[in-house]
């Protein structure tokens, strides 16, 4: 016997049902990709324009001077109406030069917003008193003054909460959301809730070779995941090219941990360390600080006298509280955000409590 056949009313029925779960998809779909987008981090948002491009201070012969000043030793450039062009300081690759202004942001960890005129960059050599007269230095200078090809901070947001994935040439993703490390079995919430010790190539997935031959091999678990220091690694070594050593004690370059880049030689001590071991004292005086400068926290008494975190220093806030990016657990990944801790230096919360150093490569 043949099957009966719908009845119109049934028909339109489920027309209009089907026309309604359509809709409430397609709302569901548009609302998710706002949700995501206002979560997604705003990363290079490009506000305005420097005050001079490289072309027009080269043709103001005699509009620019430059400054020596201690504390630590380092040259200033500024133009005709003394603003700063640039700071180079002596022992160091980090240079600071002021370019088109930027906001960084990461909505879904954090209110806080960086606007900023400064791209910090690595010359190809150490700087030192004279530096500017070198040809090295003006090619550099003539390259990046007034660029917005990406920066140290640029590379840094690269890797925040809601960061798009970017892969190079092979297909292998080199950017993008990362992780901090695997969960660790036998911890919990504010007591290693995940494993340390994830280096960049871990979060690449691939073999690296340093410079004095060692091969690393990445481990699975690993992949996308870079802690504290090996988000710096990640930043000024991998992406900027700053040299990398294997480990803290093995090979040339930036050491592994935050406590052998702290007790490096490489670059230049900005703040000290004061007081006396395990602990250390908190700075009196960090004003010093420039964008781009290594911050090192004591968090952890079972660290012994280790120092065991670092982070990049990204300036002032639009709220006037100098903020740092690092990777860490509680957001599980690198995050300018208020989790386990606002990434702040000034005042008196958790990482402001337990800042004790600072480096500039």
């Amino acid at each position: 016997m043949p099957a009966a056949r719908p009845s119109r009313s049934r028909k339109i029925l489920n027309t209009a049902t089907v026309v309604v779960l359509l809709a409430a998809s397609g709302y569901l779909t548009v609302a998710l990709r706002k949700d995501q987008e206002q979560k997604a981090p705003a990363v290079q948002a490009i506000t305005d324009k420097p005050v001079l491009s490289s072309a027009t201070l080269g043709a103001q012969t005699g509009a620019q001077t430059w400054e020596r000043l201690s504390g630590p030793a380092r040259s200033v450039l500024r133009d005709a109406k003394g603003q700063v062009l640039g700071t180079f300081t002596d022992g160091a690759r980090t240079a600071t030069l002021t370019g088109p202004s930027r906001t960084f942001s990461e909505p879904a960890n954090t209110k806080s917003r960086v606007i900023t005129d400064s791209w910090v960059r690595l010359m190809p050599q150490k700087w030192k008193a004279g530096a500017e007269q070198a040809q090295w230095f003006k090619d550099w200078f003539k390259k990046y003054f007034g660029s917005e090809e990406d920066d140290l901070f640029a590379y840094a947001f690269q890797y925040v909460q809601g960061a798009p994935v970017k892969k190079d040439e092979n297909g292998v993703p080199y950017a993008g959301d990362a992780r901090f490390g695997p969960i660790n079995p036998g911890g919990s919430i504010g007591n290693d809730l995940r494993k340390e010790q994830s280096d960049f190539f871990d979060y690449l997935g691939i073999p690296y070779t340093f410079r004095d031959g060692t091969t690393m091999q990445p481990e699975k678990e690993r992949y996308r995941a870079i802690d504290c220091s090996g988000f710096v690694r990640t930043v000024f070594g991998f992406r900027g090219r700053y040299p990398l050593a294997v480990s803290d004690t093995k090979g040339d370059g930036l050491p592994r941990t935050a406590n052998g880049i702290a007790r490096s030689h490489e670059g230049v001590t900005v703040i000290p360390l004061q007081g006396a071991a395990p602990w250390y004292t908190r700075p009196t005086q960090i004003d010093l600080l420039q964008p781009g400068d290594l911050v090192i926290f004591k968090l952890d008494s079972r660290t012994g006298q280790r120092l065991d975190h670092i982070g990049i220093y990204l300036g002032n806030d639009t709220d006037g509280h100098k903020i740092f990016i690092s990777s860490r657990e509680e957001v599980d990944g690198p995050t300018i955000g208020d989790k386990g801790g606002t990434s702040r230096l000034d005042g008196n919360g958790y990482y402001a409590s337990t800042f004790r150093t600072a480096r500039r490569l």
